[in-house]
């Protein structure tokens, strides 16, 4: 079977967005290239979670553009995760092979793909489970297989391990690598500058529906350039 074409670059052309005579997000532009994992970070309500649902295409702009590599809005090739997965009132078998119906998918390439990423979240014991009986932890593992599964080019997470005890942020953070060896993008929110310090090849830092930087982990890191990028950093509060 032919690989499907590559979505990527995702470009980002003065982005806005306002909701009720207020506005959220401020001209950012930006371009989301295939390798790198891309993590955004900011303060509350610099409009981490409002970026990644307009790339995904959950909500539309107010101005400016968002542009997959060949037009349109390919979503059977990106996927997104949540802090707090939905998940379907069926075994967690079941959503998997939901998900991969939804996608076309005959029964016996459902059943093997579903089997695959029940063991590559290491769920395989849990099959038959209605996934409302899982750990928080474990849900979000089944949000990730269910991912998995679709062989997405790209994946956005939000806030995927918020809430999440240090072993079940371990577990995910391990599947996310799993995630980058394979060669999916992955853009993803998070407030634990730990966590970004691990993953991150590349920083966007929002504040006030602004992109204030945009470059490479370690430059960021190492010395932001700008003062509220300084701020942020060190731990003050920014307003």
């Amino acid at each position: 079977m032919r690989s499907p074409p590559p979505i990527l670059p995702l470009e980002v052309r003065e982005l806005c967005y306002s909701a009720n005579g207020v506005d959220l997000l401020h001209d950012i532009s930006v371009s989301f290239s295939a390798g790198p994992v891309t993590i955004i970070l900011g303060p509350n309500g610099a409009g981490k979670s409002l970026l990644l649902r307009l790339c995904h295409g959950l909500l539309e702009p107010t101005g400016g553009t968002v542009r997959w590599r060949g037009g349109g809005n390919p979503v059977r090739r990106h996927a997104m995760v949540f802090q707090r997965p939905v998940l379907l009132r069926r075994a967690v078998a079941a959503n998997i092979s939901h998900a991969l119906k939804l996608h076309g998918l005959n029964r016996h390439d459902r059943r093997q793909r579903t089997q695959a990423a029940l063991a590559q979240a290491g769920l395989t014991d849990l099959a038959q489970r209605q996934a409302r009986l899982l750990s928080g932890g474990e849900q979000q593992r089944l949000a990730f297989a269910r991912a998995w599964a679709l062989s997405p080019q790209v994946l956005f997470l939000d806030e995927p391990t918020a809430s999440l005890d240090p072993a079940a942020t371990r577990a995910i953070e391990s599947m996310i690598e799993g995630f980058r060896t394979i060669g999916t993008k992955i853009v993803m929110t998070t407030h634990d500058l730990g966590q970004a310090r691990r993953l991150a090849d590349e920083v966007l830092f929002l504040n006030q529906g602004r992109l204030v930087e945009n470059g490479p982990a370690d430059r960021f890191f190492a010395g932001p350039r700008s003062e509220q990028g300084r701020a942020f950093i060190a731990g003050d509060l920014l307003w």
